[in-house]
């Protein structure tokens, strides 16, 4: 399938991406500015975190991760839209992953803000992010591992391989809980909570209807598409969950996405069409190559699929995100009768053809 090229809707801003380099803090609109924040040692390398000015301060939309980089080029992009840290009022976190949720204790320590986040991610704050409980959820992801056929000491190195991630996080609960549909109280805009789950079991979306904006987190992206995967803290048919709430976020009558990551872009529609299709080629290809090897393990049917490098490139903790994503693939088959399991460890996967 050819993939294409989205309207940038500010051509500098994507010209700093491919140039692989952190573009300029930008005043989108009257009242509202992009503020890039940098993510340590990563491909993604910055956060777009988005100030939107309401008459005592600022709101902010998502945070970035936890380093000193990070917030001090926070603070200098709010200085730029004439802003201090203090000035922010509340920070609406579309989801708990570190370069989104990282900061938000920090600058709530700071400027006593209020942060919001989902009830489904709200709930995962504890086992993900607290000392006294990430033993038992990497327990948990070891099991799923086995399962999956990943060899025993292979499981054990990648089921923790997130714990260096925890340091760029200061946990933070919530406190406000914001459900699909609620309007945020921030005068001046008449921002809407739209719960989009998949990427994270309470990822959300921001739509401004008279500003004709969605702000879309990692739901829907410029270029790249997000990881959806079964893992321990995952809904059980997170692909399911997804594909849904992507459906549903196309059919809003928006002019411009602002994604957390990338670049600002138009054709919300357009691009919606191309991520579905995208995954339907995925599940298209994981039912072949099954039907193909007679019955796999899910690890040893990653191993087997496409990906955008060879699987011996990939390195050892991004193979885990891709075993995952198969996984994820493989239970929606499973949910609509494709594909049949053979519980045990690990777990064998069947197609309808070769049963």
């Amino acid at each position: 399938m050819s993939k294409p090229t989205v309207t940038a809707a500010n051509e500098e801003q994507r010209a700093a991406w491919l140039a692989r380099v952190v573009p300029e803090v930008e005043r989108v609109r009257p009242g509202l500015w992009s503020i890039p924040v940098p993510i340590p040692i990563n491909p993604l390398r910055y956060v777009l975190v988005y100030a939107l000015e309401i008459p005592d301060g600022v709101a902010i939309i998502d945070a970035g991760w936890n380093t000193d980089e990070a917030y001090d080029a926070l603070v200098a992009g709010l200085r730029t839209a004439g802003y201090e840290i203090t000035d922010v009022k509340a920070v609406l976190v579309t989801h708990i992953h570190p370069d989104h949720y990282g900061l938000a204790g920090r600058i709530r320590e700071v400027s006593g803000a209020w942060i919001g986040l989902h009830p489904e991610d709200a709930r995962l704050v504890h086992e993900r992010y607290d000392d006294s409980a990430i033993q038992a959820l990497i327990a948990r992801e070891r099991s799923l591992l086995l399962r999956c056929g990943v060899p025993e000491m292979t499981a054990q190195e990648l089921a923790g391989a997130s714990m260096m991630l925890r340091s760029f996080v200061t946990m933070a609960v919530p406190d406000r809980l914001i459900e699909d549909g609620d309007r945020m109280d921030l005068p001046g805009w008449d921002l809407r909570a739209i719960w989009t789950p998949g990427h994270s079991p309470g990822h959300l979306c921001f739509v401004e209807p008279d500003r004709r904006l969605l702000f879309s987190g990692d739901h829907v992206l410029a270029k790249i598409t997000p990881m959806v995967a079964v893992h321990p803290q995952s809904t059980a048919n997170p692909l399911a969950d997804y594909l849904d709430a992507l459906r549903s976020v196309g059919k809003l009558d928006v002019d411009e996405v602002l994604p957390a990551h990338e670049f600002r872009f138009l054709e919300l529609g357009e691009r919606v069409d191309y991520v579905v299709k995208h995954h339907e080629e995925r599940l298209a290809e994981v039912e072949r190559v099954l039907a193909e090897t007679g019955g796999s393990t899910c690890w040893d049917l990653a191993t087997r699929l496409t990906w955008s490098r060879p699987w011996e490139s990939i390195a050892p903790h991004m193979r885990r995100g891709a075993n995952n994503e198969t996984l994820a693939h493989l239970v929606w088959l499973e949910a609509r009768g494709l594909v049949s399991r053979v519980p045990g460890e690990p777990d064998l996967w069947l197609s309808a053809s070769s049963m």
